[in-house]
């Protein structure tokens, strides 16, 4: 026997004065280890009820119910998961796709209950003792099971774009539309934020599966206007969209245009399907933009006859007289317009009610009339010197442009406005002092400061990039005028608050923060109203307004039984919420036309 057998069992003794590795009283403490998978914890207030937990269980063990406290609003379905600890594996799945990061387990595994039904509980809502355990299973740092950011989309450089009305964007390819799908986790938050309530998650997962007919079919099924709303949508769905608490949300917009990309146009016909038989009952339309348009589509697949009158020589609304084509080219309006021609509307264009035909004329010859009249007016800021006749309207500008008008761009233009159409303007005079000048010199001065800014961000950051200077919170205050009466530019103000405390509007002024913005013109773009003249002097007196906009029902309907009216005179300008006006309105005319004919 060598020495370090004698010695060996000596070595134990080390042990003796260092903690046991044993539970000295496993009966009652007998923690799980620190990243053990017990039972769940929700931070209810963190969740936004997407369902994503319950959509990967594959046991079926979560189900979304209602609770009480919790609001339904935008990106928020005001549901919260509930576990079923009959089914739970403890896979942890439901932790690693959830979008906000809400839903965790502790690491206690211990619950002993004699009812069964309580083992099926909703975490964070039903207090339990382990929902403030720091310890348990957590999503690891960085760890997504969807990619952050989105597929970007191709344009064209700024230094290309600004020099002619050609398209910006290119679109997705296959390759990149697939990728950009594979992102949606089919929450159908968005669904709920869409004002005509898109089927979104099932075209998305069209894309996905490459059959982009079954995905135009779900296009037009609720929006007759999709080759528009792919390019010009104001996409609020993509607010709602859980994939933005990971990263950036899902290019709605984008998967819907490149939808309507892939398939051939000549297959939209057959695709959308024919119309029921004729009801023999008939509608007039006045106005041929998205609303308008959206409840003829309706109406006709119903089987009703719709003849449509439009002042215009074109169809198409403010997305044609509005929206500069860089934007939105004009034969993607047309397509949009002529599948609806196809199911039999009849639109007269170049008819203006009032002169062609008269409101009492429509009112004998069909069974209900519709009001589509758009924003065509454009209003004044009324300062001092706003009557010069270098002070012009962007809604005028924007539509002499749609017109192919000559327009001759002075070297140096100031805009008064933040929203999307003063962005629209600027921009649309810049490619024309570029062609004519070779340079741009344009200012766009905005009541709001950037934080606040009505027009859409990617308007807002391609300006810059195409050399337009935008100024925030300046107030406009005078036309500058010379000696001879010649505009020589614009003074404001810096803008110290925009409402009151009571929340009107009522701007107040630094007036010691004056400038002076040198230019030859200068364009109001800083909101519309409806051109009623249309309307005769006995009508606008029955008809009840709201503040100058149609006042109607909650299914558009006015004060007089057989007149309804829908899109930006009613709602305000948004092309998306004009579809969904149209839809509304063909709903209760509809209606309307059957208890009729009852």
């Amino acid at each position: 026997m060598s020495i370090r057998d004698v010695l060996s069992p000596f070595t134990a003794w080390k042990y003796l004065f260092r903690d046991p590795v044993t539970i000295t009283d496993p009966l009652n403490e007998r923690p799980g280890a620190a990243r053990y998978r017990g039972f769940h914890q929700n931070d209810v207030q963190a969740c936004i009820g997407c369902g994503t937990c319950e959509t990967i269980c594959q046991n079926a063990a979560i189900d979304m119910v209602p609770v009480e406290e919790i609001l339904t609003e935008s990106g928020d379905s005001g549901l919260r998961p509930r576990i079923d600890y009959g089914r739970c594996c403890w896979c942890a799945l439901c932790v690693d796709i959830c979008m906000t990061g809400s839903l965790t387990m502790s690491n206690e595994y211990k619950w002993v209950e004699s009812d069964p039904d309580a083992f099926r509980f909703i975490p964070g809502v039903d207090k339990k003792h382990w929902d403030d355990a720091e310890l348990g299973y957590r999503r690891p740092e960085g760890h997504r099971l969807t990619p952050a950011r989105r597929v970007e989309m191709h344009e064209l450089e700024p230094e290309t774009r600004i020099g002619s009305f050609a398209e910006i964007v290119d679109g997705y390819s296959v390759a990149d539309g697939l990728l950009e799908a594979e992102r949606c986790v089919a929450c159908g938050l968005c669904v709920a934020t869409c004002p005509t309530h898109m089927s979104i998650p099932d075209y998305i997962a069209a894309v996905r599966d490459g059959d982009y007919e079954r995905g135009l079919a779900l296009l037009y099924e609720t929006n007759p206007f999709s080759e528009v709303c792919g390019r010009v949508c104001t996409h609020k769905c993509e607010t709602a969209c859980a994939v933005q608490h990971e990263g950036e949300p899902v290019a709605i917009r984008w998967l819907k245009r490149h939808i309507t990309d892939q398939v051939p146009y000549e297959r939209y016909r057959e695709i959308v399907g024919d119309p029921a038989p004729a009801t023999g009952k008939r509608v007039a339309i006045i106005g041929a933009g998205p609303a308008g348009l959206t409840t003829a589509y309706d109406l006709a697949r119903k089987g009703h006859e719709v003849v449509v009158h439009e002042e215009r020589e074109n169809p198409g609304g403010m997305p044609r007289y509005g929206i500069p084509e860089y934007r939105l080219p004009y034969d993607m309006i047309d397509r949009d317009v002529d599948l609806i021609r196809s199911l039999g509307v009849k639109i007269h264009c170049n008819s203006r009610v009032g002169t062609d035909v008269t409101m009492d004329q429509l009112q004998q010859e069909y069974d209900a009339v519709l009001l589509s009249i758009g924003l065509h007016l454009g209003r004044s800021t009324r300062i001092p010197g706003s009557e010069h006749q270098q002070v012009t309207k962007a809604v005028d500008l924007l539509r002499a442009i749609t017109d192919g008008e000559e327009i001759e761009a002075p070297r140096q233009v100031v805009v008064i406005g933040g929203g999307n159409v003063a962005m629209d303007i600027a921009r649309s005079m810049a490619r024309l002092q570029k062609q004519q000048h070779g340079e741009v010199n344009l200012t766009v001065t905005a009541l709001e400061d950037f934080a606040h800014f009505l027009a859409d961000p990617e308007e807002v950051k391609e300006c810059g990039e195409e050399g337009i200077e935008i100024l925030d919170a300046r107030g406009p205050q005078g036309i500058m005028l010379d000696e001879n009466e010649n505009l020589i530019g614009l003074k404001t103000w810096h803008v110290v608050s925009i409402f009151d405390e009571q929340g009107r509007f009522a701007p107040s002024y630094d007036e010691s923060d004056e400038q002076i913005h040198q230019g030859d013109m200068v364009i109001e773009a800083i909101g519309q109203m409806t051109d009623v003249s249309l309307l005769s002097e006995e009508l606008t007196e029955k008809l009840e307004w709201n503040r100058g906009r149609l006042a109607v029902d909650v299914d558009g309907r006015t004060s007089e039984s057989w007149l309804w009216a829908a899109g930006d005179c009613v709602k305000g300008p948004d092309v998306v919420h004009a579809v969904a006006d149209g839809h509304r309105a063909a709903n209760s005319i509809d209606s309307y036309l059957k208890e009729k004919t009852v």
